[in-house]
């Protein structure tokens, strides 16, 4: 067992694909790291463009992620081209049940 998370990633203007790319490399990343866990992982976007995911990390891997050299040169490529936001500044997260479209990760 590990840790649920959910990410949301607001792209920068003009980055939305290279976001997209990130997003479907990220877990496969992280697991051939040893950093997170086989639980499928999800990934939708916003009305606002911005994407969410949802994975699980693997017991106490959050806090080896932080010294992983590979995973901080992938979080410096996010930084380029997206801002993390709280799941609380999306529109959605007003809803009692909030709607996203599904992306798919394949």
């Amino acid at each position: 067992m590990g840790d649920m998370v959910i990410a949301a990633y607001r792209p920068k203007p003009g980055h939305d694909q290279a976001l997209l790319a990130l997003v479907r490399d990220h877990v496969p990343d992280l697991r051939r790291w040893g950093l997170a866990t086989d639980r499928p992982a999800l990934a939708m976007r916003a009305a606002c463009g911005t994407i969410i995911e949802v994975f699980e990390w693997r017991d106490g891997a959050i806090a080896t992620a932080h010294q992983h050299p590979d995973v901080l040169a992938m979080w410096a490529r996010y930084a380029e081209v997206c801002d993390y936001v709280p799941l609380r500044d999306l529109a959605e997260a007003a809803q009692l049940f909030a709607q996203f479209a599904p992306i798919d990760l394949d």
